[in-house]
C-alpha cells in the first residue's frame, strides 16, 4: 500500500500534538484526518475507511481507553495508543481491549512512523499460509482460520473481528501445529519486533484470542499454555 493510498486518523485532545502529527505524517505522504476526542473520532469512521488510528489515551471528556471498548469489537482498524511514558498499566489495558501497538510520549516521529509501516505491512499479508490441518482452513475448535481471505469463521460462518496481530498469531500458531513455541518465536514469526518478549503483550493478546475461542478461557484446550516453555496449539 502506498502512503497517499494510506488513510490515518489522529485523536488527541491537545491541538498542538495533533497539528505535530498530521504535519509530519501528511509530509510523508500520508493522507491524515485529526480528531480531537470520540465525537469527530467516529464522525469519520462512521463517513469514510481509516487504514490506522492513533489515540492518545488521556484524553478529558472522553479517555482513548474508552474509545477503544466502544469501538472493538465491531471495528477492527489497527490502534496505536499513545500514553505517558513508563505507564504500564495503561499498556496492558489497552492490549487488552485490543490495540494494536503503544508508542510514549513524547513521540518520536520517526518511530511512530515505523510502527505505522509494520502495522500495515502485518495487515497486508494476506497470502495463504502452508497450513495442511484441512483443505478449507486451519481449525480452532469450532471455528476456521481461513488464510485466502484472512479471516476466522464462527460455526454459523459468520465474521469474528481480529487485530492484525491476533491473526498472524493464529497463522503461526496453524503454521505450528503440535510444536510448542516460546514468546521470542511467535513475536519472530508474527513479524512483531516492536514487543519486548519478555513482557506481558503475548500473554495479553492470546489471552484475547482464548476468550474468542475457547468455551472456558480459563480452561483452554485449543491454545494451551506449557508452563515454563510457552504455548501449544495441537487439535485434536
Amino acid at each position: 500500500m502506498d502512503n497517499q493510498d494510506t488513510h490515518i486518523l489522529v485523536c488527541d485532545d491537545e491541538i498542538d500534538v495533533r497539528e505535530m502529527l498530521q504535519e509530519y505524517l501528511s509530509k510523508r505522504g500520508y493522507r491524515v484526518s485529526a480528531a480531537s476526542g470520540g465525537e469527530e473520532l467516529r464522525a469519520i469512521i462512521s463517513a469514510e475507511a481509516v487504514d490506522v488510528m492513533i489515540m492518545d489515551i488521556n484524553m478529558p471528556k472522553e479517555d482513548g481507553l474508552s474509545i477503544l471498548r466502544s469501538l472493538r469489537p465491531e471495528n477492527a482498524t489497527p490502534v496505536i495508543m499513545l500514553t505517558a511514558a513508563g505507564d504500564v498499566v495503561d499498556r496492558i489495558i489497552g492490549l487488552e481491549m485490543g490495540a494494536d501497538d503503544y508508542l510514549g510520549k513524547p513521540v518520536d516521529l520517526r518511530e511512530l512512523e515505523a510502527r505505522i509501516k509494520a502495522i500495515l505491512r502485518r495487515g497486508a499479508i494476506t497470502e495463504p499460509a502452508s497450513v495442511t490441518n484441512d483443505r478449507d482452513g486451519a481449525r480452532f475448535g469450532n471455528y476456521t482460520l481461513n488464510n485466502e481471505a484472512a479471516k476466522l469463521l464462527a460455526p454459523d460462518g459468520s465474521e469474528v473481528q481480529l487485530t492484525a496481530m491476533e491473526y498472524r498469531l493464529l497463522k503461526v500458531f496453524a503454521e505450528n501445529k503440535g510444536r510448542v513455541l516460546n514468546r521470542d518465536q511467535l513475536l519472530e514469526q508474527a513479524h512483531d519486533r516492536s514487543w519486548d518478549p519478555f513482557d506481558r503483550s503475548i500473554d495479553i493478546r492470546i489471552s484475547r484470542l482464548r476468550r474468542k475461542l475457547e468455551s472456558n478461557p480459563e480452561k483452554p484446550e485449543i491454545i494451551r499454555t506449557v508452563r515454563g516453555i510457552g504455548y501449544l496449539y495441537d487439535p485434536k
